[in-house]
C-alpha cells in the first residue's frame, strides 16, 4: 500500500556476522544500501507487507512505482534469488514483482531480529511498504500503520531500540475500521528517522532529501 500511504533466509540458527550499528554516524550504516545478506533479508521482510501470496506460492509486489520494484529485484539478486517485474494490463499503470525467494516469510518475525542494524533495515522495509509522509509542502509527519497490532508493538519496541522515539498507537477510527493502527514518528525525530532509518522508495527518499535536507 505504499503509494497510497504516501499520499496521506530465515535467520533463526544461522551464524551472522557481527554488525555493529554506529548512531552517532547514520550515514556510514543504514543510509545506504542494504548490503550483508542479513540486512537485505531484513528490508525485504519488513518491504513483504506490500505483498500478496498467488496460487503459484509466488510473492507478488504490485506497484505504480517501477522503481521500487527494480530497486526490490537488484536486492533480491543479491542474496541469489530470481524475480521477475511486468507490467500489468495493457491499459493499467501497475507493475508486478514476483519471487519464489525462500528467505521471504509472511511469517516472518521482527522482534528475533538481533542486531539494531537489521532492526532499522526492517522498519525501512516496513516503512516503504505501510509508512506515510506528505508529499506537499504541508505540516510534515511520519506515520507507521498495519492491521496486527502485535506488529505494531514490535515496531514501536524497535524504534525505541535505535533511539527513535513514537507516539501512542491507535485507531484513528474504530468506526471505518476497527482493526486499523497507526503510529507516528514523534516531531523532534523527523530528522533522526531520516538519517537512521530513511527510505529504499525513490519517492519517499526523495522527499526525505527535499525536507530534511539530508
Amino acid at each position: 500500500m505504499s503509494e497510497n500511504a504516501i499520499g496521506a533466509e530465515n535467520q533463526q540458527g544461522s551464524p551472522r556476522p557481527n554488525i555493529q550499528f554506529l548512531a552517532s554516524d547514520p550515514s556510514e550504516t543504514t543510509r545506504r544500501t542494504p548490503t550483508t545478506k542479513y540486512q537485505i533479508i531484513a528490508y525485504l521482510n519488513g518491504a513483504i507487507h506490500d505483498a500478496t501470496l498467488n496460487k503459484g506460492k509466488r510473492i507478488r509486489f504490485a506497484q505504480k512505482n517501477k522503481q521500487w520494484l527494480e530497486n526490490l529485484q537488484g536486492l533480491l539478486k543479491q542474496i541469489d534469488c530470481n524475480s521477475w517485474i511486468y507490467k500489468e494490463g495493457k491499459d493499467r499503470n501497475i507493475y508486478v514483482l514476483e519471487t519464489l525467494c525462500k528467505d521471504l516469510d509472511f511469517r516472518f518475525d521482527p522482534s528475533r531480529l538481533r542486531d539494531n542494524s537489521e532492526k532499522a533495515f526492517y522498519i525501512r522495509g516496513f516503512f516503504d511498504a505501510e509508512g506515510g509522509i506528505p508529499h506537499t509542502k504541508d505540516r510534515f509527519y511520519i506515520q507507521l500503520v498495519q492491521k496486527d497490532l502485535d506488529k505494531m508493538n514490535k515496531i514501536k519496541t524497535m524504534l525505541s531500540d535505535i533511539g527513535i522515539e513514537s507516539g501512542k498507537i491507535h485507531n484513528p477510527s474504530k468506526k471505518v475500521d476497527p482493526d486499523y493502527w497507526r503510529i507516528f514518528i514523534s516531531s523532534k525525530h523527523h530528522k533522526k528517522f531520516a538519517e537512521i532509518v530513511n527510505s529504499y522508495h525513490p519517492v519517499k527518499s526523495k522527499i526525505f532529501c527535499d525536507r530534511m535536507k539530508i
